[in-house]
Protein backbone atom coordinates (compact mmCIF):
# COMPACT_ATOMS: atom_id res chain seq x y z
CA UNK A 1 0.00 0.00 0.00
CA UNK A 2 1.35 3.08 -0.91
CA UNK A 3 0.19 6.73 -0.31
CA UNK A 4 0.56 9.89 -2.37
CA UNK A 5 -0.04 12.97 -0.44
CA UNK A 6 -0.34 16.35 -2.53
CA UNK A 7 -1.93 18.69 -0.26
CA UNK A 8 -0.70 22.24 -0.79
CA UNK A 9 -0.57 24.92 1.99
CA UNK A 10 -4.26 25.88 1.57
CA UNK A 11 -5.99 23.34 4.42
CA UNK A 12 -9.24 25.17 4.22
CA UNK A 13 -10.04 23.42 0.69
CA UNK A 14 -11.92 20.02 0.44
CA UNK A 15 -9.64 17.13 0.26
CA UNK A 16 -10.49 14.21 -2.26
CA UNK A 17 -9.20 11.28 -0.47
CA UNK A 18 -9.19 8.64 -3.32
CA UNK A 19 -8.20 4.81 -3.19
CA UNK A 20 -6.87 2.80 -6.46
CA UNK A 21 -7.22 -0.92 -6.12
CA UNK A 22 -4.78 -2.76 -8.42
CA UNK A 23 -3.06 -5.95 -8.86
CA UNK A 24 0.16 -5.68 -8.86
CA UNK A 25 2.21 -3.76 -11.79
CA UNK A 26 0.62 -4.82 -14.63
CA UNK A 27 -0.26 -2.35 -17.56
CA UNK A 28 -3.70 -1.21 -16.69
CA UNK A 29 -2.56 -0.88 -12.90
CA UNK A 30 0.33 1.07 -14.18
CA UNK A 31 -1.40 3.14 -16.90
CA UNK A 32 -4.28 3.75 -14.12
CA UNK A 33 -2.24 5.51 -11.71
CA UNK A 34 -0.54 7.30 -14.34
CA UNK A 35 -3.86 8.79 -15.48
CA UNK A 36 -4.88 9.44 -12.06
CA UNK A 37 -2.28 11.37 -11.04
CA UNK A 38 -2.31 13.31 -14.16
CA UNK A 39 -6.01 14.41 -13.46
CA UNK A 40 -5.77 15.15 -9.92
CA UNK A 41 -2.50 17.62 -10.79
CA UNK A 42 -4.80 19.14 -13.53
CA UNK A 43 -7.87 19.29 -11.90
CA UNK A 44 -7.67 19.20 -8.36
CA UNK A 45 -5.78 22.01 -7.30
CA UNK A 46 -3.04 20.07 -4.76
CA UNK A 47 -6.29 18.78 -2.86
CA UNK A 48 -5.83 15.05 -2.72
CA UNK A 49 -4.83 12.27 -1.54
CA UNK A 50 -4.64 8.69 -3.49
CA UNK A 51 -3.84 5.71 -1.74
CA UNK A 52 -2.69 2.72 -3.45
CA UNK A 53 -4.08 -0.79 -2.37
CA UNK A 54 -2.11 -3.53 -4.32
CA UNK A 55 -4.37 -6.49 -3.49
CA UNK A 56 -1.87 -9.30 -4.41
CA UNK A 57 -0.35 -8.46 -1.24
CA UNK A 58 -3.53 -7.65 0.80
CA UNK A 59 -6.71 -9.06 -0.61
CA UNK A 60 -8.22 -8.63 2.69
CA UNK A 61 -8.70 -4.77 1.65
CA UNK A 62 -11.01 -5.41 -1.18
CA UNK A 63 -14.04 -6.34 1.11
CA UNK A 64 -13.95 -2.88 2.40
CA UNK A 65 -15.11 -1.02 -0.64
CA UNK A 66 -16.81 -4.16 -2.30
CA UNK A 67 -13.92 -4.15 -4.75
CA UNK A 68 -15.01 -6.95 -8.06
CA UNK A 69 -12.86 -5.89 -10.93
CA UNK A 70 -9.16 -4.23 -11.20
CA UNK A 71 -7.62 -1.46 -11.63
CA UNK A 72 -10.52 0.23 -9.47
CA UNK A 73 -10.50 3.71 -8.40
CA UNK A 74 -12.62 4.77 -5.26
CA UNK A 75 -13.66 8.34 -4.30
CA UNK A 76 -13.95 8.01 -0.16
CA UNK A 77 -14.17 12.22 -0.07
CA UNK A 78 -16.24 14.17 -0.81
CA UNK A 79 -19.25 12.03 -0.33
CA UNK A 80 -20.67 10.06 -1.51
CA UNK A 81 -18.59 7.09 -2.46
CA UNK A 82 -18.02 6.76 -6.28
CA UNK A 83 -16.35 3.71 -7.84
CA UNK A 84 -14.61 3.90 -11.25
CA UNK A 85 -13.64 0.33 -12.86
CA UNK A 86 -10.95 0.47 -15.63
CA UNK A 87 -7.49 2.14 -16.38
CA UNK A 88 -9.03 5.66 -16.70
CA UNK A 89 -7.96 6.80 -19.82
CA UNK A 90 -11.03 8.26 -20.43
CA UNK A 91 -10.13 11.73 -18.96
CA UNK A 92 -13.70 12.64 -19.55
CA UNK A 93 -15.70 10.12 -18.34
CA UNK A 94 -13.52 9.54 -15.04
CA UNK A 95 -14.06 13.69 -14.30
CA UNK A 96 -18.10 12.94 -14.88
CA UNK A 97 -17.67 9.73 -12.38
CA UNK A 98 -15.71 11.62 -10.01
CA UNK A 99 -18.32 14.40 -10.23
CA UNK A 100 -15.37 16.86 -10.69
CA UNK A 101 -16.79 18.38 -13.75
CA UNK A 102 -20.49 18.27 -14.60
CA UNK A 103 -22.17 15.38 -16.92
CA UNK A 104 -22.60 17.16 -20.69
CA UNK A 105 -25.18 15.03 -21.79
CA UNK A 106 -27.77 17.10 -21.65
CA UNK A 107 -31.56 16.24 -23.92
CA UNK A 108 -33.02 19.50 -25.53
Amino acid sequence: MENLNALSGNQNLEVWQLRLYVAGQTPKSVTAFINLKKICEEYLNGQYQIEIIDLTQQPELAIEDSILALPTLVRKLPEPIKKIIGDLSNTEKVLVGLQILPSMDWKI
